[in-house]
């Protein structure tokens, strides 16, 4: 037994855990969007459902798979690719507005915001990587 307490795994034993790499600015400030947009989807797949403004398995399981799609998008956004997923999640949330109209103006708010984050992450870290630079 180890000092924690618990036996120490047999695959791993006498190996440091891996250090996962940091999150970026960017990845940081766009996974709490797509969090946010999320929720939000999540209820407007409901409101659609609610007025009757698509048939009910277009609302629920359409909404359900654009859920499911930010919450996979997320992780992803670790890789360069990751963030074109996220401007195509942009397009589908701004899409949502052919079946409840106000969806189109929630929509390009959070296109909006996506954009500025992504924009001010890029800029954060060209700063940072400069002040990496100069301290070095």
């Amino acid at each position: 037994m180890s000092a924690a307490g618990a036996a120490p795994d047999a695959a791993g034993a006498g190996k440091p855990p891996r250090a996962r790499a940091p999150r970026s600015v960017k990845q940081s400030l766009g996974a709490i969007v797509l969090g946010f947009e999320m929720i939000v989807m999540f209820l407007g797949s409901l409101v659609i459902f609610g007025l009757k403004a698509a048939p009910a398995p277009v609302a629920l399981i359409g909404g359900g798979l654009l859920c499911l799609i930010i919450i996979v998008t997320i992780p992803l956004l670790r890789f360069r690719w990751g963030y074109w997923l996220g401007w195509g999640v942009q397009a589908a949330i701004v899409a949502t507005g052919l079946f409840v109209p106000m969806m189109f103006l929630v929509g390009a708010l959070f296109a909006a915001v996506w954009t500025y984050c992504m924009v001010s992450g890029d800029r954060i870290e060209r700063q940072q990587a400069h002040h990496r630079e100069v301290k070095d």
